[in-house]
């Protein structure tokens, strides 16, 4: 704190003796006997010392807010922020030296309200000329304090797919999973839904598994306990959502529904975490003697005898 303190002397001290030589000088002019019009000008003199005295302060003292925004951004890990802290600076700057020459000369008796009328005139043809920058500006500052993503996380957005690689001022670079770069502009950003799959915990693992209609109930019922119990005790596998039941009699096999969640957000974990699950399926189904099912149909043919002639076809 004691640094800070320092560092604001040293900022304020050259307006502060602005300040008050302007002042001293005022006091000891005030003194001798002059005209009207001279005393007004040696007043609107001063005025705009001191005017120009306040805003030089808060201008020189611009860089302890930007120390503190950059300790902010940095704490919360915020990375585009970081390049947005010049533009930033650039403009607080450029609004005290428009608040201050607007003041003065205000103060000196002008009319401001014809020279901001044209400005205004002025700014409108710019914003319509620059809407699309002044929109990616936007989605910019959107995905600053939204923070949507980070760079390195894997998106969808604007019907794009991939990782971020870069996060700009007018738009955002993704990598795409055949390695094409996409370059997403902000407003879009801004506007669209975004599907931050880095963000989840955790991923799903569904699928129906399908005995033959020759298995018995008994071990149906044994493959589907086995199954469970292999889930709740399988590491990898979150505990809080496990759901293995016997689930239809489909066309062509019994199905069991296995349902449940791997404990990682990374692709290629989930992936060898899968393949164990259902290697384990495998294994539970050979313990029990159950064949797995796949698609066959039977035909019934009947002869003259009235004996049918049954003939299976498997797809």
């Amino acid at each position: 704190m004691r640094k800070y303190e320092e560092g604001l002397v040293d900022i304020i001290e050259p307006p502060v003796k602005l300040i008050i030589t302007s002042t001293g000088f005022f006091f000891a002019i005030n003194v001798f006997t002059l005209p009207n019009d001279i005393k007004l000008l040696i007043f609107n003199l001063y005025k705009t010392s001191l005017i120009i005295g306040i805003f030089w302060a808060l201008y020189r003292s611009e860089i302890i807010f930007k120390q503190f925004l950059e300790k902010y951004v940095y704490s919360k890990q915020i990375e585009i922020a970081v390049d947005f802290l010049p533009l930033f600076r650039k403009f607080i700057r450029a609004a005290l030296i428009i608040f201050a020459v607007t003041i003065i000369i205000q103060e000196w008796g002008y009319n401001i309200g014809a020279i901001i009328t044209g400005l205004g005139i002025g700014g409108l043809a710019v914003a319509l000329a620059a809407k699309d920058t002044l929109a990616n500006f936007f989605g910019s500052l959107m995905i600053i304090f939204d923070r949507p993503f980070a760079i390195g996380d894997w998106i969808i957005v604007a019907d794009t797919e991939g990782i971020v690689e870069e996060i700009g001022f007018r738009t955002t670079k993704i990598r795409t999973f055949d390695k094409a770069l996409v370059s997403v502009p902000n407003s879009k950003i801004a506007t669209d839904n975004v599907v931050n799959w880095s963000r989840r915990d955790r991923r799903r693992i569904m699928c129906r598994v399908g005995a033959t209609y020759s298995t018995p109930p008994a071990s149906l019922k044994k493959a589907v306990t086995d199954i469970n119990d292999m889930l709740v005790n399988h590491e990898k596998i979150n505990k809080e959502t496990i759901m293995v039941f016997f689930d239809e009699f489909a066309s062509s096999s019994l199905n069991i529904f296995v349902y449940c969640f791997a404990d990682t957000s990374v692709w290629a974990e989930y992936l060898a975490i899968k393949e164990d699950v259902y290697f384990n399926i495998m294994d539970i189904f050979q313990k029990h003697g159950i064949s797995f099912a796949f698609p066959s149909m039977s035909l019934y043919h009947e002869t003259d005898d009235e004996s049918p002639l049954v003939i299976k076809q498997k797809d």
